[in-house]
């Protein structure tokens, strides 16, 4: 097994390769949205497309609540990874899985008996509802192996292996496109269809991914045990994380809501834009996680001076991932929505819009989620959820304001850049504090 051990080399490089595979990954995983969206935009109509950019807002919600789990387990053990301590490594792995997987399941249940109030909350139209409610209560039914496969990851990509995932997931994603093919044009089953096609794909990568993790870590004895001694670890490690990744998503959520308000047109469009946008930051995003990983193991080594090398590294990366993707979706923005919708020219129109005030701006989100990397590497959580909060709140509260006071649909897509700015502003300002008063390394107090 091939790792890479990212406490010693050349920093932009070891970022870059492993950052690589987990990008490659997350193209595939975006496939499966993308699927459902051609297809069910292509075959069924807007309104089932509708309905699934709604039940996907609230999905996405619920992903980040585990995948943040997923994460902040996976920071802790690059630390221990970083520090050598397998014994430690071990238990944090088994407490964790079974913290996760219980967890999972509870929302997963909890989910599905509140569908009905939780599709109210997000203003989801009633014509859209009957749809909405198919497509998620299938999707919810698959939350267990999803995190079986983050699980698996997280434990690979904390080791130096960020490639197995990769394999596991372009499996995944074949699964998915073929059957989401299958069950609505060969098999007729409406937006059935897709969501059985993810529950096949999250059933088929996240099994297998765990049961070769197992057997390729056998250095680790691995027991599934939970210690309570550690669980104090964990938690801190995956439950702030996964606080930050859901108030981001929360935040989102919200917005979408507000799109509800003015209509299926707005809601599909929307629906195909969040979706390119996903593929738009992917990198920057992508490489932010494989930073995390990279401070997290060096703070384990104590290595302070190739933290903030690193950091430097990092932040010219991004900016150039960032500027090649904003002029790419600038220019095409109108192209890009009619994948999704060919058939609609006023979703077309909105989407675009969306995509071109929005999209120039990717360098700032791309500039926050290194932020977010380097204070989750650190172990700095309540800095992260602070940044989030700003980002998030600044969002949510400008968009609602100027939609009262009636400055239309784009004054919400002007409030995200605007969110996304203060915020890297206030994470620019703690980093600087860290490094003059040599606190980089301790951790929140």
């Amino acid at each position: 097994m091939k790792t890479i051990d990212m406490t010693t080399g050349n920093a932009s490089k070891k970022i870059l390769l492993f950052s690589l595979p987990i990008f490659l990954g997350n193209v595939f995983q975006q496939i499966y949205g993308l699927s459902d969206a051609f297809v069910v935009g292509r075959f069924l109509g807007t309104a089932p497309m509708a309905s699934i950019g709604a039940s996907s807002a609230l999905i996405i919600f619920i992903n980040s609540i585990l995948i943040g789990l997923c994460m902040g387990s996976g920071v802790l053990f690059s630390a221990l990874y970083g520090s050598r301590c397998y014994e430690k490594l071990s238990s944090a792995i088994s407490t964790s899985a079974i913290f996760i997987l219980i967890m999972t399941c509870a929302i997963s249940l909890l989910s599905a008996l509140c569908l009905h109030p939780l599709l109210l909350l997000f203003q989801v139209p009633e014509e859209a509802m009957p749809l909405a409610k198919e497509y998620l209560l299938i999707i919810l039914a698959g939350l267990p192996f999803m995190a079986l496969y983050n699980i698996g990851a997280a434990i690979m990509r904390s080791i130096g292996d960020s490639k197995t995932p990769l394999f596991f997931l372009i499996l995944a994603s074949v699964i998915n496109v073929a059957f989401d093919f299958i069950l609505v044009l060969w098999i007729p089953m409406g937006v059935r269809g897709p969501a059985l096609s993810t529950f096949a794909a999250q059933l088929l990568s996240g099994v297998p991914l765990c049961i070769y993790a197992i057997k390729k870590l056998d250095f680790l004895k691995l027991h599934l045990h939970f210690e309570k001694a550690m669980f104090r670890s964990v938690a801190q490690y995956s439950i702030m994380t996964s606080l930050q990744q859901s108030i981001m998503n929360f935040g989102i959520l919200l917005v979408q809501g507000l799109v509800n308000s003015f209509g299926v047109v707005a809601m599909a469009a929307f629906s195909a834009g969040v979706r390119i946008d996903a593929f738009g930051y992917m990198p920057a995003q992508d490489f932010g996680n494989a930073f995390a990983t990279y401070v997290a193991q060096n703070k384990g080594a104590r290595k302070e001076e190739r933290i903030r090398k690193g950091f430097r590294s990092a932040i010219l990366c991004t900016t150039i991932f960032c500027f090649v993707i904003t002029a790419a979706v600038w220019a095409f923005a109108p192209q890009l929505i009619a994948i999704f919708l060919p058939d609609d020219t006023a979703a077309i129109i909105v989407g675009a819009q969306y995509l071109r005030i929005e999209g120039a701006f990717y360098i700032l989100i791309g500039y926050l989620f290194l932020y977010y990397a380097l204070y989750r590497g650190l172990g700095h959580f309540r800095t992260s959820i602070v940044l989030t909060i700003i980002s998030l709140g600044i969002r949510v509260c400008l968009s609602y304001l100027l939609v009262w006071l009636d400055f239309g649909l784009n004054s919400i897509w002007w409030s995200i850049p605007i969110g996304w700015a203060v915020a890297d502003l206030a994470g620019y300002g703690r980093y600087r504090y860290l490094k003059q008063n040599k606190k980089i390394l301790q951790e929140d107090r």
